[in-house]
This record gives C-alpha cells, sequence and structure tokens, in this order.
C-alpha cells in the first residue's frame, strides 16, 4: 500500500505493508520538486518520484489525498496538478486509486478529524510502532494516507461498501 499527500513543493509518500493484523512501515520520504522551477517541470519531477515508488514497491492500491476547499483558490489549483501527477503516475500502472479528504485521514488515523500534524505524526509512529513519527510531517502525511485505506478502504471492502471515491481502472485490449 502506498499513500501519497501531494505537494508542489514538498510531496510526501508512505510505503505500508499489511500481514495479517501486523502493518510494517517498508518505506516513507518527500519529493521535494526544484525550488522556483517553473509548474511544469515540478509536476515532471513529482511524477517520476512517485512513478520510481510505484516500480519498486508494486502496490495493488494508491491512497491519495483528495484536494480540500482553501480560502487561496491559486494554493488549491496548484495542488491540483500536483495530485494530477501522482493520478497519472498510478493509473499508467493500472492501479487502483483511493482518495481521502485530510479530515477522513485524521479521522481514521487520529480518530480527530481536527488533528494537528504532530498529532498525526505520533499516531502513525504508536500504529506501526516506530522509535519516533516519521519526519518530516509531509512523510507522516503520506503514511497517514496509506494507514487510512488500510483502515477505512480495506474494511469497506470486507462488507462490500467501498467509498465511493475508490475506483479500478482497467487498461482496454
Amino acid at each position: 500500500m502506498v499513500g501519497i499527500d501531494p505537494g508542489t513543493t514538498a510531496t510526501g509518500y508512505g510505503v505500508v505493508r499489511q500481514e495479517g493484523t501486523t502493518l510494517s512501515l517498508l518505506e516513507c520520504g518527500v519529493f521535494r520538486p526544484t525550488p522556483k522551477a517553473p509548474l511544469h517541470r515540478r509536476i515532471r519531477e513529482i511524477f517520476e518520484g512517485v512513478d520510481q515508488v510505484l516500480a519498486r514497491f508494486t502496490p495493488d492500491v494508491v491512497s491519495v489525498e483528495a484536494v480540500f476547499q482553501g480560502k487561496n483558490v491559486r494554493s488549491a489549483l496548484v495542488l491540483g496538478h500536483a495530485r494530477g501527477a501522482v493520478l497519472v503516475a498510478a493509473s499508467l500502472r493500472d492501479l487502483a486509486i483511493a482518495e481521502y479528504s485530510p479530515r477522513e485521514i485524521k479521522k481514521a488515523v487520529v480518530g480527530n478529524g481536527g488533528a494537528t500534524k504532530e498529532q498525526v505524526g505520533f499516531m502513525v509512529q504508536e500504529r506501526l510502532r516506530l522509535k519516533e513519527p516519521p519526519r518530516p510531517s509531509d512523510a507522516a502525511d503520506g503514511v497517514a494516507a496509506a494507514l487510512c485505506h488500510l483502515t477505512v478502504g480495506v474494511a469497506g471492502a470486507m462488507v462490500g461498501a467501498l467509498p465511493h471515491r475508490f475506483a479500478r481502472r482497467r487498461r482496454t485490449p
């Protein structure tokens, strides 16, 4: 399972494996596109970084943080470009994509949709039995996106009630 917290200055990711009831963190980190590079170049760098992670770990599902309604329309639009790079990388590998709002991710991981970044990092640390929270917080947010799907999406699949934002794209011959 790969979770991704998209952003044009920092895109956090986390790779989590579930075996039975045991969760383990395989890798997490942040892609930092070239500062002050044109937007199209930063988007390409995000795509390439995500694609490399997907190639190394070959997940079945990519859990992505959805765009939230913010006060700054320009920021939301630019964030949408970063999300697009992530979605294309997953789609080109024919992976299922699950999308969760920041509030849904925090609720699934912390139990409180209004949790702080510090609380998210602490609960990621606790749930994965890590010595310390993943750093920087963008990496912890990527791991939290993966944990959210393992908590909400997988549980929903067991009872046949997958969230409507979970879609499987199949290639046509």
